[in-house]
């Protein structure tokens, strides 16, 4: 069985664009109080001879011989840096891995850049990221400058507060608390469009990692974003924190490509259906985010 090394906090702070070196395939994150795996990770075939004929973006990454992928460095079962290896893991990671494999590319020759929410459709319309895996919400406003595959994960927006607290219980018993997420997130541009909190109660960062922190030392008293996301903190620190309420909203997350590259995004979407298909999906989620206890929704992918 594979050994993950637990990691020993949760990061904060950093650049919005955060470049790290090539990654090959890390240990599976979750398992037992031994630190022993409960699920393993499939394994990816890196395909032979790929041509996506009319897709500028793939055209670069064949010229390169390496793809660059952004990602979230700070979200347990998702996509999280581990501080005492540098390797990334999680749900996103591992998607990211066999999109790779789709297209032809070694696990050596993947390059994850950590991109904040703000940041997104910058660093694909400026080519720093040749796609995009991290909890990224499809939504039509985004679609005017980027494109989709997927969705690859339906999540729901949901809170995440401190274990003792019994004042909040879900988004109804907000008003007059202080709420955390990160700036450019859907979750916290509804918590402002409903009138959830006032607006002086409203509190952003880069990091999601920065709001639990804050949310540890009372400074907020809730972290609103997807429960997926929430789902990952708490399993991390079960003593301290909890995911309160039913999920509120509908957080279908897609890998976000360039806007004008439909080969690319076509291919994509394929390799996610035949992961869905052939149960890899399935032994990503279960070896990931699976560990957490988030609900495992199968998507279904919404081609265009």
């Amino acid at each position: 069985m594979r050994i993950r090394t637990l990691a020993v906090g949760l990061l904060a702070g950093g650049l919005l664009l955060t470049a790290c070196g090539k990654e090959g395939t890390p240990a599976a994150p979750g398992g037992d109080a031994s630190g022993a795996n409960t699920a393993a990770l499939p394994t990816y075939t890196v395909a032979q001879n790929v041509d996506l004929a009319g897709s500028p973006v793939f055209t670069k990454i064949k010229g390169a011989g390496t793809v660059t992928v952004g990602v979230k460095d700070d979200q347990p079962g998702l996509g999280q840096k581990d501080p005492t290896t540098g390797k990334f893991e999680g749900f996103d990671i591992e998607i990211a891995r066999m999109v790779a494999a789709g297209l032809g590319i070694a696990p050596d020759k993947i390059k994850f850049t950590t991109v904040d929410s703000a940041a997104r459709e910058q660093a694909i319309a400026n080519g720093q990221v040749d796609y995009y895996v991290g909890t990224y919400t499809i939504t039509d406003k985004r679609k005017a400058q980027v494109s989709f595959a997927g969705p690859y994960f339906q999540a729901g927006q949901d809170l995440l507060v401190r274990k003792d607290d019994t004042s909040i219980t879900g988004p109804e018993t907000l008003k007059g608390k202080k709420v955390c997420s990160v700036t450019g997130s859907t979750p916290i541009q509804r918590v402002r469009d409903q009138g959830l909190t006032e607006p002086s109660n409203i509190v952003e960062f880069q990091k999601y990692s920065q709001c639990v922190d804050k949310l540890l030392t009372k400074e907020v008293d809730a972290l609103t974003t997807d429960d997926a996301i929430l789902k990952g903190y708490a399993a991390q620190d079960k003593d301290n924190l909890k995911v309160v309420g039913k999920p509120f909203s509908q957080e279908p997350y897609g890998i976000g490509l360039n806007k004008d590259d439909k080969v690319l995004r076509t291919k994509i979407d394929d390799l996610l259906q035949a992961s869905l298909d052939d149960g890899t999906w399935q032994k990503i989620y279960d070896a990931t985010l699976g560990q957490s206890g988030a609900t495992a929704t199968k998507p279904t992918i919404q081609r265009y």
